[in-house]
């Protein structure tokens, strides 16, 4: 082989034509990928093609039996049959995983401890609809303890862990969910939970608002002895202010997504360890130099940002609003119409909750093999509806990856089929989770237990109060000591010395959109702000 000479300016070393010729030919194929392209490993186009029409079957593991769950007679150990998970024989290894995210979950491990003595939520009747995984297990399970009775669906048809299902069947609770579920599935899941004979529920905990909307219009009577809805999702959350705006919202709603222990930690830190890894999963590929659009910079953007420039990544942003724009701009990051980029990245990232942000038409002008993903909760920030047309060849290359081809031989990388990238590839940070899932419970035992006629028929944020002793749960965890105000201190800056330190108006970006109220600014602002006496006991109780 050719060496170099070590002459400064000089080498001595010189391409061998082979080396030429390939790079030719590398270039060629940018310019004009192939027609036929390549195919997947073991099926042909017209197979992949039709499974990409009916993704139950696609996106479960090979060793499961093809057999429909809801085809299938399972009983727990105790004789139950009141559930419709993949496998029951799975529990096992679901609840090791259980086991192992309590180990995360200090605060909600915490409310456990304190349910020894009272039950805040005993004769609480909760309807859920979440993403199954451990984590919203231990939430379930310490639900259980607090004395609730739930029912549970998934609010994402790919993200459902079956053996934890499993486990959770195996448990008692009634459990209707498996990874890989038709749209057919979904709905009938849901109806499951809520349409059963001598069972009424009385509180929602929703994420994403199908739930919700599916209780509106087929059991809208239910709504008469429904307590309130606790809602985590932006999507959720919009639906909700929706039915508020139009007068059809006939109970409380709590806004858990705008609280700042869900913008500030869930959606930001664990989107950003979790964007990498779902990306690293499916595809394999190397960060380092790749051109990325991230379409949206709230939190969930932000994270993902932050992670994608670390590794290296040229990043741009598009944005609505002024002031994530700024914030973007300022981040280092150029902002961008989507327009201007879209020949040449090499991933689209969508982060907006919204719908139709990358249409056919932004599909139609990629780059050959651009990855396509969305981090938002909807399925519809990506028009991927408009790619199921006769002219475009769907290729399944693995579990939740589709090559979608032009024919002229372009081809896209779709990820879960325009969904939840995270939850429905990979896994996410169990104790930022824990975060969120013990609002959620806080929530519940508020709106449970609040007087008659304290909340009214609107949404709610929720009182930063709240915020604060969620974020004092997980302190213990980092070994970390809070500074204490001196009395002289605490009166210079008119607060109360154990809080709230925040005005209750301090939130993440969003609070615009709020059409309802603040959860409790008509009360005295220095004054602990909960209105549910058994709220304010619980947690102020000793530990």
């Amino acid at each position: 082989m050719e060496k170099w000479d070590g002459n400064e300016g000089t080498s001595a070393f010189h391409m061998p034509e082979w080396m030429i010729q390939f790079a030719d030919q590398k270039q060629e194929f940018n310019k004009r990928p192939t027609k036929i392209g390549r195919r997947s490993l073991s099926r042909s186009i017209s197979q992949s093609s039709t499974d990409s029409y009916s993704s139950a079957a696609s996106y479960t593991d090979s060793s499961d039996d093809e057999t429909s769950p809801r085809d299938k007679q399972q009983k727990n150990s105790k004789g139950s049959s009141d559930f419709c998970v993949k496998n029951i024989k799975q529990a096992e290894f679901g609840r090791r995983e259980i086991e192992i995210a309590e180990q995360e979950m200090p605060a909600l491990m915490a409310l456990r401890k304190r349910a020894q003595g009272e039950k805040p939520l005993a004769g609480a009747k909760i309807v859920g609809c979440t993403h199954i995984t451990a984590q919203t297990a231990v939430l379930m399970e310490t639900l259980g303890a607090l004395g609730a009775q739930c029912r549970w669906a998934a609010c994402n048809i790919y993200s459902t862990l079956n053996e934890v299902a499993a486990a959770l069947a195996e448990s008692g609770f009634p459990v209707f969910a498996w990874k890989g579920e038709s749209e057919d599935d979904f709905w009938w899941c849901i109806d499951r939970c809520v349409n059963v004979e001598g069972w009424q529920p009385n509180m929602i905990l929703d994420d994403g608002g199908d739930l919700t909307h599916w209780i509106y219009k087929k059991y809208p009577n239910m709504f008469k002895k429904i307590k309130g809805i606790v809602e985590e999702s932006v999507t959720g959350v919009h639906r909700l202010y929706q039915l508020s705006k139009a007068g059809k919202l006939c109970v409380p709603a709590m806004n858990v997504n705008d609280s700042v222990t869900k913008q500030k930690f869930d959606n930001l830190y664990c989107c950003r360890e979790s964007i990498l890894d779902g990306l690293k999963r499916t595809t394999d590929m190397m960060f380092g130099g790749k051109q990325v659009v991230v379409c949206g910079y709230g939190e969930v953007g932000k994270g993902c940002c932050a992670a994608l420039k670390a590794m290296g990544s040229i990043v741009y942003v598009t944005e609505i609003d002024p002031i994530c724009a700024l914030q973007a701009c300022m981040d280092g990051f150029r902002l961008v119409k989507l327009n201007e980029v879209i020949r040449q990245v090499d991933i689209v990232i969508t982060c907006t909750g919204n719908k139709n942000v990358v249409t056919r038409e932004h599909l139609d002008r990629m780059k050959n093999s651009c990855i396509v993903c969305n981090m938002g909760h909807s399925n519809t920030e990506i028009d991927v509806a408009s790619l199921r047309t006769p002219e475009l060849t769907w290729e399944r290359v693995r579990s939740q990856v589709d090559h979608v081809i032009w024919p002229d031989g372009k081809r896209i990388v779709l990820l879960a089929e325009g969904r939840l990238l995270n939850l429905s590839c990979s896994t996410v940070p169990t104790f930022v989770l824990s975060i969120t899932a013990t609002t959620q419970a806080l929530a519940l035992i508020e709106l449970y237990n609040a007087p008659e006629g304290r909340y009214k028929q609107d949404v709610y944020l929720l009182p930063k109060k709240m915020d604060e002793y969620v974020a004092s749960l997980h302190l213990p965890t980092f070994d970390a000591h809070l500074t204490e105000l001196t009395d002289e201190q605490a009166k210079y800056l008119g607060l109360n010395k154990n809080g709230p330190f925040k005005p209750n108006y301090y939130r993440c970006l969003g609070l615009p959109r709020n059409q309802g109220h603040l959860g409790s600014d008509e009360l005295p602002a220095l004054e602990l702000v909960f209105a549910s006496p058994t709220t304010y006991a619980y947690m102020n109780s000793e530990k």
